[in-house]
């Protein structure tokens, strides 16, 4: 295997991992929503303003996807991750909005090793992403799969 920072063994349970700060443009907003998400609120300003969003919001989509970068540069890249086998809950808490900075934590809530393939894990983490204001704008929990860096050491 090729050496990982992060394999199964380092994600303990109560482990809280600090994701990177995004600035989070206009540009981008709209660009996403462009492609994926093409409300009025996510490509206007002025339909933003409008919405009971309060400005040019970002997709819910877009959050989760910037979510997901923001863990990838964390340590899912550095990892042995294995892809994941769902997604437990999203809930959007408050509008992303266009000037925004976003930053975020992922806690390992739960992490076992699999009675069938006993070189892999699954780990249960609970993310959180908050605006500059400390307020919560994302909560999203899943399960990961992980490679073991000893397989039959961690039972």
């Amino acid at each position: 295997m090729t050496e990982k920072r992060w394999a199964f063994e380092d994600f303990t349970v109560g482990r809280t991992i600090v994701l990177p700060e995004k600035h989070v443009t206009a540009e981008e907003i709209i660009d996403f929503a462009s492609q994926f998400d093409a409300q009025p609120m996510h490509l206007d300003e002025a339909a933003g303003k409008a919405s009971i969003l309060g400005g040019l919001a970002a997709s819910g989509w877009h959050t989760c996807a910037m979510f997901m970068r923001m863990m990838c540069d964390a340590f899912l890249n550095d990892s042995t991750s294995q892809g994941a086998p769902g997604v437990d809950y999203v809930r959007w808490k408050k509008p992303v909005i266009a000037g925004d900075t976003l930053t975020g934590r992922s806690t390992i809530t739960a992490a076992r090793v699999s009675a069938k393939r006993p070189g892999l894990g699954f780990v249960t983490v609970e993310h959180r992403l908050f605006n500059q204001k400390g307020e919560t704008v994302l909560e999203l929990a899943n399960t990961g799969m992980f490679l073991l860096r000893e397989p039959g050491a961690a039972a």
